[in-house]
Parts: C-alpha cells; structure tokens; sequence
C-alpha cells in the first residue's frame, strides 16, 4: 500500500489510495523464485469511469510500483472494476468541497495566469497561445489552457483533440494533449452550430470551464480570448483579478492601432498588461527577409501601452510568418513540438521557449 500511494492518478493528480481506487490487495505465497520467496499478488483496482481513457497508464504504474518490491518476486494480477456510483459521489464531493468554486482566485494560489488578446481576428492570437501552452508543457511546467473564444474556438483543432471531457458526477476532466489540459466549447456535442450567446451566458461559461473542471494545481494557465474588448475579456478580468494580459499583434498599423485598445482595457478593470508580441514579423524567403506587413507595428503598440498605462510593456517576441505554423496546426501539433512532443530544435521553438522564461521569470 505504501508504494501504490506513490502511484498517481494523471487526471485528478492524487495518489490511487487517496482517492479510493485500491479496493484490495490479496498476498499468497508461491514457493520461491532464484532463492527468494515469491509471492502471487492481486490488486482490486476500481476506477472512475467505466473505460476510463488512462486505464492502461494507471494499470501499469501499479504494475511498476508492485514490481519494485525489494526481496521477493511478486506476480501481480489487477482486476479492474468501476467504483459504485455511491462511491464515485462521495469522492467527488470532497473534491468539490475541497477546491470549493474558481480555485484560481483564492489567495495563495500558485497558478500564473496569462490571457492572450488581440485587437482584431487574423493576427494568430489562438496559435500564439497554442504554441505557447506546449512550450510551457514541454519546460515541465504543468500547463493547462482554456478556449475562452466562444465564437471562434480552435485550441482542440490545434491540439488535434476529437474527445470530449469525462464527467465524473458533474466534475469534468480536460482533456490533455501534448502534455496540455485543455478544456473549449468545441469539444462539446453540437459546438459545431452557431452560438448566439450574449454577455450573461458568456461569463457563466466561462466561470464553469474554472470551477466545475478539475484542474489541480497548473503551475500555468493560458485563456485564448475573443479579438477584441468584449464580454469575454471583462468576465476574465472579473473572474481572474490575478491574470495578466499578453497582447497580439502583426507588424502593419491596421492591427497594430486595434491591438493598442485590447491593452487599454486595463485602464477600466484591474487587469495587468504584461506584454505584447508581434506575430508574422517577416517571411524568409531564400536568403532575403521580407516583412510582408510592414515593421514596427509591435513596438509601437508596447511604447503606446506603456505610456497610457504607466508601467512598462515589453516587446517580449517577434514571431516570423512560418507555414509549418499552419501545416502543424491544421494536422493537429502545436509547431514548436516535434513529433515525440519534446521542444524542436528551430528558431521558432527557441523564441517560444524565451517568450515562456520571460513571462515565469
């Protein structure tokens, strides 16, 4: 028991005692195996949810723990079962009872919070945020991120995620993909209509994606927001005084001059503006650099920003127009990945992965 308490749940990030799930160890001697004494080891293992998608991951850290056992060869067998839903109710309900509502904003909470915004649409705001919620992963960093664009969502797209969130009793699990927990309207049933919700409905979305998923305790947390100074930006910063705004913006003065009124919004709620990034800063084009939209449209956004906000607003990264951006992202896998999900070796996840120390430092 005492090993198994090391083996933890990927979901909920508690150890399989803690919740519960070890109903039984049965022991029975089995001779000797090489000189030591060998025993025939079954584990009752009950999990949440029937087919639980991380049933082999969790099988097999059991598996582990028992083989490394010193002094004597165990044969584990796991019988695996569903907790009965009387159990699975209380289990959630001292979840619950735990985080209470909106874990992110009580005191004390270690999660750093980084809404991305932009002026307009068009700008990669959503794969700026996708590509950073990876990097951040692929640093270690336990990463979750929200889909906040009701209208426009496209992290699971981006993900290559096609599930949907377990429920365990009205608790939902994100999904995780790359090493990221996600959570988006679109990975519900019907999403793929036109949603037509106002202001009220907005905020009571987005406060259910914060307290009625099971988050953990992510050392990180990225919301991609709507474009613009709408609904959704004010709820985040209602809902999440903590969070801090990323703005941005392409290089041209049709963006650049937009993007400058999504960092305002700071003037009128009590949000940070931590930076911006100049997305599509230029195309490499067989030796010759050319900036396609024009320059200097991130700089003058970070010094309009600092100005009317009175604190400093870095330039913190200059991205370049890649297509592997949108190839990657349309076969679902954020660019700065390579295929084994660690941090590839170019330019691109380089000025990422600076982008990310930045924002922690």
């Amino acid at each position: 028991m005492a090993r198994l308490g090391k083996v933890i749940d990927p979901e909920l990030g508690r150890s399989v005692t803690d919740l519960g799930m070890i109903a039984g160890i049965d022991v029975a001697p089995a001779g000797t195996d090489g000189g030591r004494p060998a025993y025939d080891v079954t584990v009752r293992v009950e999990l949440t949810v029937p087919g639980c998608p991380l049933s082999d991951t969790i099988v097999g850290n059991i598996t582990a723990a028992i083989a490394s056992y010193p002094d004597a060869a165990l044969t584990p067998r796991i019988e695996v079962a569903t907790m009965s839903e009387a159990k699975l109710a209380d289990l959630v309900a001292g979840l619950k009872a735990e985080r209470k509502r909106n874990p992110f904003a009580k005191p004390g909470v270690k999660t750093r919070i980084f809404a991305i915004a932009s002026g307009k649409g068009g700008v990669g705001k959503s794969s700026v945020t996708a590509n950073l919620a990876a990097t951040f992963a692929a640093l270690g960093y336990d990463t979750a991120a929200i889909d906040a664009d009701i209208y426009g969502f496209s992290l699971p797209g981006l993900f290559g995620v096609t599930s949907q969130p377990t429920n365990l009793n009205g608790m939902l699990m994100p999904v995780t993909a790359w090493g990221v927990k996600l959570i988006s309207i679109g990975m519900f049933a019907g999403a793929d209509r036109a949603i037509l919700w106002r202001g009220p409905r907005l905020q009571r979305s987005l406060e259910q994606f914060l307290s009625d998923v099971w988050w953990g305790e992510p050392d990180v947390l990225l919301l991609d927001l709507a474009p613009g100074t709408g609904d959704m930006a004010i709820s985040v910063a209602q809902t999440l005084p903590n969070a801090e705004l990323i703005v941005v913006t392409t290089p041209q003065p049709s963006a650049s001059d937009v993007a400058v009124r999504a960092g305002l919004v700071a003037l009128q709620v009590p949000m940070r503006v931590r930076g911006v990034v100049e997305n599509m800063s230029w195309f490499d084009h067989h030796g010759e650099r050319l900036e396609i939209f024009g320059h200097g449209g991130g700089q003058r956004v970070a010094d309009q920003l600092t100005a009317a906000l009175g604190h400093d607003v870095p330039l913190m990264a200059q991205l370049p127009l890649l297509p592997e951006v949108r190839e990657r992202g349309e076969a679902g896998r954020p660019a700065v990945l390579g295929a084994d999900g660690r941090l590839a070796g170019t330019p691109l996840a380089e000025s990422f992965a600076g982008l990310a120390r930045a924002l922690m430092a």
